[in-house]
């Protein structure tokens, strides 16, 4: 397939599908959108009609039968995304998922062992590995210039109440579709925010860092769908960090400050817009701003690339694997009121 079109379907054809991977497919040299895939018949008509997607359905189990894709992305709520990606790898297809992977670690493993006897592309769009100030910081920490990761603080402030359906939509936002909320609803969305958001954080330290989490502790402010939290993790090198989240403020534009505190140095990010800053003693600081760094991937095109042979996955299965370990042992602590251990490798 070095050469030819990849033809890409999606699953969870909604509002931000409509944003992102499809406008992304469209745009994507020797790829092409075929066909889409919701539960909603008049919405999927104006999906198909605005995106010129030949073939829709209404069942995923008929878009992965068709033989119309040699991929699928996923945008499908938290709960689905298992059995929507075991259905497309059994199939034979190549898949690109929303995240988080999957709820459960097991069945995560499950996903990433399926792609690799298949000699399937499977790649999660978790955000840090396709932001170009992220993966600077992860270079500078992997070169040592900061010497061995002490500790790490990343903070979240922001607002999502609509999104989680805590406040009315506004009238008017940019998207072929309105949305169709579900992350109100935890069986859905399995939790709240931190499963969400808290997903992307989660990955941003042990992607940037290289570090596994060997130890949760966690407060939120109502665990079984949680807005606010707190969560202490232990790594795997000793290093001790923290993720806290906000997403219930009064600022608008989604505020990311992230500290990783090194043997030899100091790693900080900032955003929106974002930048990523340097310090070490007796040395220059350096500060880089996204407009000055160079370009990073999408998830689309990684994954077409992956499809193609020419890349492997920027986030890795193992990693995402572990992502998902980490989401569900925060909320495992933020209920039982205890933490929660395991071996690096192994939990």
């Amino acid at each position: 397939m070095a050469d030819s079109t990849i033809r890409v379907g999606v699953i969870g054809a909604g509002w931000f599908a409509s944003r992102r991977h499809c406008p992304d497919i469209q745009k994507s040299p020797g790829a092409r959108l075929t066909a889409l895939c919701r539960r909603d018949p008049e919405k999927l008509r104006t999906m198909a009609e605005h995106f010129q997607a030949a073939h829709t359905f209404t069942d995923y189990r008929e878009l992965v039968a068709s033989g119309t894709v040699d991929g699928v992305v996923i945008c499908s709520p938290h709960s689905l995304h298992y059995e929507h990606g075991r259905a497309a790898l059994e199939a034979g297809l190549h898949v690109l998922m929303e995240k988080p992977l999957t709820l459960d670690a097991a069945q995560a493993r499950e996903l990433v062992e399926l792609a690799r006897r298949r000699g399937l592309a499977l790649l999660v769009a978790q955000n840090p590995p396709f932001w170009n100030h992220c993966r600077y910081l992860r270079e500078v920490i992997h070169r040592g210039e900061i010497g061995e990761i002490e500790a790490a603080e990343i903070h979240w402030v922001g607002n999502v109440e609509a999104v989680f359906g805590v406040v009315p939509l506004p009238a008017s936002l940019p998207g072929v579709v309105p949305p169709t909320l579900f992350r109100h609803d935890p069986t859905l969305n399995g939790g709240g925010y931190f499963v969400d958001g808290g997903s992307h954080l989660v990955c941003e330290l042990v992607w940037c860092t290289g570090l596994q989490v060997t130890e949760v502790s966690a407060l939120m402010d109502h665990p079984e769908w949680d807005l606010c939290s707190a969560v202490t993790l232990r790594m795997s090198n000793g290093a001790m960090a923290t993720i806290t989240s906000t997403p219930t403020s009064k600022i608008f534009d989604k505020r990311i400050h992230s500290l990783y505190f090194g043997t030899a140095g100091t790693g900080f990010l900032r955003g929106m817009p974002f930048e990523v800053s340097i310090e070490r003693p007796r040395a220059a600081t350096v500060r880089l701003t996204e407009k000055e760094l160079p370009p990073a991937p999408t998830p689309l095109a990684n994954w077409l690339d992956c499809i193609r042979g020419r890349a492997q996955p920027e986030l890795s299965g193992e990693t995402a694997v572990h992502i998902v370990e980490v989401l569900a042992a925060s909320y495992q602590a933020a209920k039982s009121g205890r933490k929660v251990t395991w071996a690096a490798g192994s939990p």
